[in-house]
C-alpha cells in the first residue's frame, strides 16, 4: 500500500513516505486572480484534488493549502486599464475560480491565504535572507543573490551561465541581471506596503515561500502546480525558503496543461476557454470527467468533440448506474473498499486512466448481470462503481451532483419526466394496436430533443442522450 509519485527534483518516480506517520502536507500554487479562470487553470485544481481525496482514501490527515495570489504586475495593469481598484479586481476573480472549483466538485482546501494578508512573514524572511547574506537592498528594491545558493537550478536543472531571468520594469540596482525581486519599490499610483527598506509590494516568488512556511512549516510533504511554474517561480521559491533555513518541500509534483492547437491555453494568447462559459455548454460533471480522468503529466488538447466523447463515455457509466439503481429499489451504497486492480492504478503515481479502465470494465460486468436479471450480480457492481467514482469525485449519486430537495433542477426533471411519460404512453398505445409507423415516429422525436429512448423488461424509459 505505498503510493508514488513522480518526483521532478528527482525526475523519477519515488515512493511516498510522509514526514509525519499518517499525515500529508500538500502546498499548491493557486490563482493569480487577474481575470476569470479558464479550463486550464481548473485542471490543476483538479489534479490536485484527486491527489488529495486518494491520499485520504488510504487513511491519511490530509492538510492541503491552495494560495491565491491577490497582488502582482497583471492585476495592477488590469486595474489601470479598467480603471478599478486593484483589490476590486482580484476580489471578482477569486470569487469567479472558487466558483469554477465548487462547480467542478473540489474540496475546499484546508487553508486558502492571501498573498495581501502575509506582508509580515515576507518581511521576516527577507530580514532573515539579508542577515545570511542572500539577498540585498538596491533602490528600495530587494533582490535574491543567486550566486549565494549552491543548489540553484536544480529542479529546473539549468546552468546558471544561461540563465535568462525574467525582469521587470523599475528592477534597478541588481548586482548581477540574474538576481530576482523579491520586492519591489513603490510607484506612483500603485499599492505598497511599509517595510524596513521603503515602500512596496511583494515579488510573486515570495508570496509563496512565506506562506508555505507559515501555513505548513519549515518542511512539508508535496509541493505543486502547473509544469510551467517549475522556473522561475518554484526555483525560486526553493531559493527562497532553503537559504532561509527551510527543508521547504520533499517531493515536486507538476500538472501538464490543457492546449488548443499546441498551444499552451492562455488569456495572453488569446485561446482561453472560461469555465464560466463551459458550464453554461456542458454538465460540470462531465466537465471533471473530461479534465480530470487523463494522467495529470499528459497534455489534454481541447476541443468540442473531445468533449463530447467525454460525455458519451460517462453517460454509459451513468446509464448503467441508473438502471442497477432502479433494479435495487432502494439507496445503494458505495463499497468499502475499491477493487485492487483500481487501487494499485491509482497508487502508481495516480494513474487514473488506468484506474477508469476499471471502472468501464466494472460497468461491462454490471450491464451483463442486468442482462441476466442477476440482481445481486448488479448491486455489488454498482457498489465498487460508486466507490471508484467517489475517489475520483464523480459519482453522480453523491448529493454535491444530485443537489438537495429544493434543486430547481430537481423539480425541472421532474416536470419533465411527467410530459416524458405522457409521450410514451402515447407509444406504448401505438405499439399496443401495432401503429409501428407513429411508435416510430415518436421516439424518433424525443431522440431530436436530446432524449434516449430503452425499452426495458419494465416499461420504457427515457435518459438525456449525448450532444
Amino acid at each position: 500500500m505505498t503510493i508514488r509519485l513522480y518526483d521532478t527534483s528527482a525526475r523519477q518516480i519515488r515512493d511516498f513516505s510522509p514526514l509525519i506517520d499518517g499525515c500529508v502536507s500538500i502546498y499548491l500554487c493557486g490563482a493569480t486572480v487577474q481575470a476569470a479562470p479558464h479550463i486550464g487553470h481548473i485542471r490543476s485544481g483538479l489534479n490536485f484534488d484527486i491527489m488529495r481525496r486518494w491520499f485520504a482514501y488510504r487513511g491519511y490527515e490530509v492538510t492541503f493549502v491552495r494560495n491565491v495570489t491577490d497582488i502582482d504586475d497583471k492585476i495592477i495593469k488590469k486595474s489601470g486599464e479598467q480603471g478599478r481598484p486593484w483589490w476590486s479586481i482580484g476580489y471578482e476573480n477569486e470569487r469567479a475560480f472558487n466558483s469554477g472549483y465548487d462547480a467542478l466538485g473540489c474540496l475546499p482546501p484546508t487553508y486558502e491565504p492571501r498573498a495581501t494578508g502575509h506582508i509580515t512573514e515576507m518581511v521576516e524572511m527577507m530580514r532573515g535572507l539579508i542577515e545570511r547574506g542572500h539577498a540585498y537592498e538596491a533602490d528600495g528594491n530587494v533582490y535574491f543573490d543567486v550566486k549565494s545558493f549552491p543548489g540553484y537550478l536544480e529542479l529546473s536543472n539549468q546552468e546558471l551561465d544561461n540563465l535568462l531571468q525574467p525582469s521587470g520594469e523599475g528592477e534597478t540596482g541588481k548586482r548581477d541581471p540574474r538576481d530576482f525581486a523579491m520586492w519591489k519599490a513603490a510607484k506612483e499610483g500603485e499599492p505598497s506596503w511599509e517595510t524596513p527598506w521603503g515602500r512596496g509590494r511583494p515579488g510573486w516568488h515570495l508570496e509563496c515561500s512565506a506562506m508555505a512556511h507559515k501555513y505548513l512549516g519549515s518542511a512539508f510533504d508535496i509541493h505543486g502546480g502547473g509544469i510551467d511554474l517549475i522556473f522561475p517561480h518554484h526555483e525560486n521559491e526553493i531559493a527562497q525558503a532553503k537559504a532561509f533555513g527551510d527543508e521547504f518541500a520533499k517531493y515536486w509534483v507538476h500538472n501538464a496543461w490543457v492546449t488548443i492547437a499546441g498551444e499552451k491555453m492562455a488569456k495572453s494568447l488569446g485561446n482561453s476557454v472560461l469555465v464560466s462559459e463551459m458550464v453554461k455548454h456542458w454538465r460540470p460533471i462531465v466537465l471533471r470527467y473530461y479534465l480530470g480522468t487523463p494522467h495529470y503529466r499528459s497534455m489534454i488538447e481541447y476541443s468540442p468533440e473531445a468533449l463530447r466523447e467525454a460525455e458519451s463515455a460517462f453517460a454509459r457509466i451513468e446509464g448503467f448506474m441508473q438502471r442497477a439503481a432502479e433494479l435495487a429499489g432502494g439507496p445503494v451504497e458505495p463499497a468499502a473498499e475499491v477493487p485492487p486492480a483500481f487501487a494499485e492504478a491509482m497508487d502508481d503515481d495516480l494513474g487514473v486512466p488506468q484506474a477508469l479502465a476499471i471502472v468501464h470494465t466494472t460497468v461491462r460486468q454490471g450491464n451483463s448481470a442486468l442482462a441476466a436479471d442477476d440482481k445481486e450480480a448488479a448491486v455489488a457492481r454498482l457498489a465498487e462503481v460508486r466507490a471508484m467514482l467517489g475517489v475520483l469525485g464523480l459519482d453522480p449519486l453523491d448529493a454535491h451532483w444530485g443537489g438537495g430537495e429544493n434543486d430547481r433542477g430537481e423539480d425541472l426533471h421532474g416536470v419533465v419526466d411527467t410530459l416524458v411519460r405522457l409521450v410514451l404512453e402515447q407509444r406504448e398505445a401505438a405499439r399496443a394496436r401495432k401503429d409501428w409507423g407513429a411508435a416510430d415516429a415518436i421516439r424518433d422525436q424525443l431522440k431530436q430533443s436530446g432524449l434516449v429512448i430503452e425499452d426495458s423488461p419494465s416499461g420504457p424509459r427515457w435518459t438525456l442522450g449525448p450532444r
